[in-house]
């Protein structure tokens, strides 16, 4: 049976992870199994669920606990359901909800990296990629278009970030994900070359005098390939491009010098992971 709940005190202290903690306080760097992340929607909390993540409580409006959210509410068990009207919730929350539907859960441990190539031909690296928009859109891409697997090196946003969540559809559930490295580990020399012991070829995207198309077939023949995405701005690291087998380009035209690196995604993922 759902454990509904009406909400009357807006300060009260169990609401505060919808309404008062940041992605920081929700990370909990210093004791990161106590960790929690937000999902947003009735489709994307669907994915979360149907990934093994473990729901905590639910934000909803009244009409939903019925409605679109019934499903959700029924596999949640007895967690607190938090509910009222949609005034009430977005004077709580500070915006509208996300199709009137929240769950907060339990950031699930990381895997290794071992673990995430696995079996994996085609996989993307995220180098310093900071907005979680873009990295939501990079994993929304890496599920459409026959990416594997999606590693982060630890300046990365991460991929549990409300927005990230929201804007990947709930992708960053179905697609295998961890950091590669740490902080204190050297990136790119060392983790570059873990790949190429994992038996990947890594291609650098980036534009210069030495890269070849995209569309080069040398890539496509590649049994197991990484695919090497940058920083938004600046791109990849020199130092990055040195250490990779290929570097690689997407030719534009209308003297366009570069893509936005979730649209660069999208092509990269799209011509190298057929």
């Amino acid at each position: 049976m759902p454990n509904i709940i009406e909400i009357t005190d807006f300060e009260a202290p169990e609401l505060d992870v919808y309404a008062r903690l940041n992605e920081n306080q929700l990370l909990n760097r210093h004791e990161p199994e106590k960790g929690l992340f937000i999902a947003e929607s009735p489709k994307v909390i669907e994915r979360a669920l149907d990934a093994g993540c473990v729901p905590v409580s639910l934000l909803l409006e009244r009409k939903h606990i019925e409605g679109q959210a019934r499903d959700i509410v029924a596999r949640c068990g007895d967690i607190p359901v938090y509910t009222s009207e949609f005034e009430v919730l977005t004077r709580l929350t500070g915006f509208k909800l996300t199709r009137g539907v929240l769950c907060a859960m339990r950031r699930p441990p990381l895997p290794c990296v071992e673990d995430v190539c696995n079996g994996a031909r085609r996989i993307a690296i995220l180098e310093n990629v900071m907005n979680p928009t873009n990295i939501g859109a990079i994993f929304r891409s890496a599920a459409a278009l026959n990416i594997d697997a999606v590693l982060l090196t630890p300046a990365s946003s991460n991929p549990l970030y409300r927005r990230a969540i929201r804007v990947s559809m709930g992708t960053v559930f179905q697609i295998p994900w961890t950091y590669l490295g740490s902080e204190n580990e050297e990136w790119p020399r060392t983790s570059v070359r873990f790949l190429q012991k994992l038996g990947f070829k890594t291609a650098a995207m980036a534009l210069n005098d030495n890269s070849i198309p995209i569309d080069d077939p040398r890539l496509k023949a590649e049994e197991k390939l990484a695919i090497i995405l940058g920083t938004e701005g600046d791109g990849l690291a020199s130092s990055t491009i040195a250490d990779c087998d290929y570097t690689v380009r997407i030719p534009m035209s209308h003297g366009v010098d570069s893509l936005n690196v979730a649209a660069a995604s999208a092509v990269a993922f799209w011509e190298l992971g057929r």
